[in-house]
Protein backbone atom coordinates (compact mmCIF):
# COMPACT_ATOMS: atom_id res chain seq x y z
CA UNK A 1 0.00 0.00 0.00
CA UNK A 2 2.66 2.43 1.18
CA UNK A 3 4.73 1.78 -2.00
CA UNK A 4 1.97 3.39 -4.78
CA UNK A 5 2.79 6.37 -2.56
CA UNK A 6 6.49 6.33 -3.29
CA UNK A 7 6.51 4.99 -6.89
CA UNK A 8 4.24 4.29 -10.16
CA UNK A 9 3.20 0.04 -9.53
CA UNK A 10 3.66 -1.73 -12.44
CA UNK A 11 -0.07 -2.77 -13.44
CA UNK A 12 -0.55 -5.95 -11.90
CA UNK A 13 0.46 -4.73 -8.39
CA UNK A 14 -2.03 -1.87 -9.00
CA UNK A 15 -4.61 -4.71 -9.91
CA UNK A 16 -4.15 -6.59 -6.73
CA UNK A 17 -4.55 -3.61 -4.88
CA UNK A 18 -7.35 -2.38 -6.02
CA UNK A 19 -8.84 -6.11 -5.79
CA UNK A 20 -7.53 -6.37 -1.73
CA UNK A 21 -9.20 -2.66 -0.93
CA UNK A 22 -12.34 -4.24 -2.49
CA UNK A 23 -12.42 -7.32 -0.24
CA UNK A 24 -10.85 -6.00 2.54
CA UNK A 25 -12.81 -3.97 5.40
CA UNK A 26 -9.45 -2.73 7.29
CA UNK A 27 -7.34 -1.48 4.43
CA UNK A 28 -9.93 1.40 2.80
CA UNK A 29 -9.32 3.01 6.38
CA UNK A 30 -5.56 2.48 6.37
CA UNK A 31 -5.18 3.71 2.68
CA UNK A 32 -7.10 6.99 4.23
CA UNK A 33 -4.40 7.40 6.83
CA UNK A 34 -1.36 6.64 4.60
CA UNK A 35 -3.16 9.52 1.79
CA UNK A 36 -3.40 12.04 4.98
CA UNK A 37 -0.39 11.46 6.22
CA UNK A 38 1.56 11.76 2.68
CA UNK A 39 -0.85 15.42 1.66
CA UNK A 40 0.42 16.88 4.97
CA UNK A 41 3.85 15.62 4.54
CA UNK A 42 3.69 17.73 1.31
CA UNK A 43 2.38 20.21 2.09
CA UNK A 44 5.17 20.51 5.08
CA UNK A 45 7.85 20.22 2.55
CA UNK A 46 6.47 22.90 0.75
CA UNK A 47 6.79 25.32 3.39
CA UNK A 48 9.93 24.33 4.72
CA UNK A 49 11.34 24.64 0.79
CA UNK A 50 9.63 28.36 1.08
CA UNK A 51 11.75 29.05 4.38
Amino acid sequence: MTARFDRQLPLADRIALRLHLFACKACPGFERQVRLMDQAMGRWRSYMERE
